[in-house]
C-alpha cells in the first residue's frame, strides 16, 4: 500500500496529483521549492517539503535533495508529474534502490523508450510503422549522406535524447545536411548530454497525433487519441480529442498499434505514443513515446470519464489495470487551451507577475487546471504555464463554441496571457474545419493581427 504520497513537482499538475492521492485515502506531500512556498499546491496538500533554492537545477532537478525529502517524511512512493525528474531513468532507478514506489515505468523503460533512436528500433520490432530514416544513430556525414541517398531530402536532424521540440533541425539538401549535422550534435550535447543524433524524412504539412495508453506490465490499453498540430516552436498550444482528420479504420489501427508497442515492452503505468500523420496519404508514423503522464491528459478523461492520475496510482501501488479494452468508450468532443503567462503582442515575451484579479469560467462541460489565485506572484523561473482551459460538449462545432464562451468568462487582471490569442484561433476558418497541421499556428502568427488587452488583462 501506499500510504505516504512525495509529489515532486510544482502547478497546476503537483495540485492535480494532490487531488487524486486524496480520493485514494494517501497522504499527500508536495516537494517545493523556496520560490513555491505560497502555491496552491502547497496549501492543499497535507503536507509540504521544501527541497531546495528557486532554481530548478537546485530543487526539482536535485535528485539527492528529493531522496532526502523522501526519507525524512516517511514517504512510500514518489510520482514525479512531468517535465524535471520525470523521464530521468538515473533518478526512477534511484527511487527503487531507496526501497521507493516510483509512480511510472521503470527505468528500463525509461531508457529504452525515452531514447529516441531506440524507441524507434523497438517500434521497428513491434511492427509498429515508423518515419523512413536511419535505423540507428548517425556518427558523422558519411553516415548520414548514405542515409540520406535512401531516404531523400528533406530530412529531420533529431537529438536521440532530445525532448520537448528541442534539438531538432530540417536540412534540405546534402550541402545543408553536411553544414547542420556537426552542429545538431553540438547542440544535442549541450542540451542533454548526448551527442547522438538521427535521421528521419521531413513530412511537410503532418499533423501530430499522440495516442494515451494505460498499462500494467502485462496487459495495455489505449484511450484513444488527442490532436496536438497547433504547436509553436515544437511546444504544444492547442489540443483536441478525438482528432478530426482520422477515419474510424485508421483511428483503430493507430490505436491497435499504440497497444501492441507499449505491449511489446511490457508498458507499465500512463504513457504517450506519438505519431505523425500524412492526411493526404492516410499514413501514420510512430515517432516518439512520452513515459509519464501528458500536460493535455485531461481531454482523455473527459471524452473517456477515466481518471488518469488515479489510474496511475491504483498502478503504482500493485493493482492490475482495471479496464478492459472493450470498456472503453469515446463520448463527445474535448479542447484543451494552454493558457500562458506570455505576451503574443510582444513576440510571446514572458510576463510573470502578480494575479490582482482573477474570474475563472465555469457552467457545464469547463473545467480548470491551474495553481493560480488573487495576490499570488507567479515566479520568473519556471515554465509559462499558468492554466489549461479544457471543455467538453458532444460535438466539435459545440465544443469550439463552448470554448470562446469561456474565453470570454475568463478574466485575469496584472499580466499578459496568451488567452486573447485562443480567442482568436478558435474563430479561424481552418481551425473550425480541422484543417491544420503543425506548422499551420506558426503560418497563422505570421498574419495574425494584433489585438488590444481588455481593463482587465494589463501588465502591472
Amino acid at each position: 500500500m501506499i500510504r505516504r504520497l512525495l509529489i515532486v513537482n510544482r502547478g497546476e499538475i503537483a495540485l492535480r496529483v494532490v487531488r487524486a492521492a486524496r480520493e485514494l485515502g494517501m497522504v499527500s506531500i508536495v516537494a517545493h521549492s523556496e520560490a513555491d512556498a505560497d502555491s496552491l499546491a502547497v496549501e492543499q496538500a497535507d503536507e509540504a517539503v521544501c527541497i531546495g533554492p528557486a532554481q530548478a537545477a537546485r530543487s526539482y532537478l536535485n535528485s539527492e535533495a528529493v531522496l532526502a525529502a523522501a526519507k525524512a517524511v516517511g514517504a512510500d512512493a514518489v510520482h514525479p508529474g512531468y517535465g524535471f525528474l520525470s523521464e530521468n531513468a538515473d533518478f526512477a532507478r534511484a527511487v527503487a534502490a531507496a526501497g521507493l514506489v516510483f509512480v511510472g515505468p521503470d527505468a528500463g523503460i525509461i531508457e529504452r523508450m525515452g531514447d529516441k533512436a531506440m524507441a524507434r528500433q523497438t517500434a521497428i520490432e513491434a511492427g509498429v510503422p515508423v518515419v523512413p530514416g536511419s535505423p540507428r544513430a548517425v556518427n558523422d556525414t558519411r553516415e548520414a549522406l548514405a542515409v540520406a541517398e535512401g531516404v531523400g531530402f528533406p530530412l529531420l536532424i533529431k537529438a536521440a535524447a532530445g525532448g520537448g521540440g528541442r534539438g531538432i533541425r530540417v536540412a534540405e539538401n546534402a550541402a545543408a545536411l553536411q553544414s547542420q549535422l556537426p552542429m545538431a550534435q553540438a547542440e544535442a550535447r549541450s542540451a542533454f548530454g548526448d551527442d547522438r543524433v538521427y535521421l528521419e524524412r521531413f513530412i511537410a504539412r503532418a499533423r501530430h497525433i499522440e495516442v494515451q495508453v494505460l498499462g500494467d506490465g502485462q496487459r495495455a490499453i489505449h484511450l484513444f487519441e488527442r490532436e496536438c498540430s497547433l504547436q509553436r516552436r515544437r511546444q504544444k498550444v492547442f489540443e483536441e480529442s478525438p482528432s478530426p482528420a482520422l477515419d474510424a479504420p485508421t483511428r483503430e489501427a493507430l490505436c491497435r498499434s499504440a497497444v501492441a508497442l507499449a505491449e511489446h515492452v511490457g508498458y507499465f503505468g500512463a504513457g504517450t505514443l506519438e505519431y505523425l500523420y500524412d492526411d493526404r496519404t492516410g499514413e501514420f508514423f510512430f515517432i516518439e513515446m512520452n513515459t509519464r503522464i501528458q500536460v493535455e491528459h485531461p481531454i482523455t478523461e473527459a471524452v473517456t470519464g477515466i481518471d488518469l492520475v488515479r489510474e496511475m496510482l491504483r498502478l503504482a501501488r500493485g493493482e492490475p489495470l482495471r479496464h478492459a479494452q472493450d470498456d472503453i468508450v469515446g463520448r463527445g468532443w474535448a479542447i484543451e487551451m494552454r493558457i500562458n503567462a506570455e505576451d503574443p503582442d510582444n513576440g510571446f515575451f514572458p510576463s510573470p507577475g502578480r494575479v490582482e484579479r482573477l474570474v475563472w469560467p465555469a457552467g457545464p462541460g469547463v473545467r480548470i487546471d491551474s495553481g493560480l489565485y488573487e495576490g499570488y506572484r507567479m515566479p520568473p523561473f519556471y515554465d509559462s504555464l499558468v492554466a489549461k482551459l479544457i471543455v467538453w460538449d458532444e460535438c466539435r462545432e459545440s465544443a469550439l463554441a463552448r470554448a470562446a464562451r469561456a474565453l470570454d468568462e475568463f478574466q485575469l487582471a496584472g499580466f499578459a496571457t496568451t488567452a486573447r490569442l485562443h480567442r482568436q484561433l478558435v474563430e479561424d476558418p481552418c481551425v473550425r474545419r480541422g484543417e491544420v497541421d503543425t506548422g499551420f499556428l506558426e503560418r497563422w502568427l505570421a498574419h495574425r493581427p494584433a489585438s488590444n488587452p481588455t481593463e482587465e488583462e494589463v501588465v502591472s
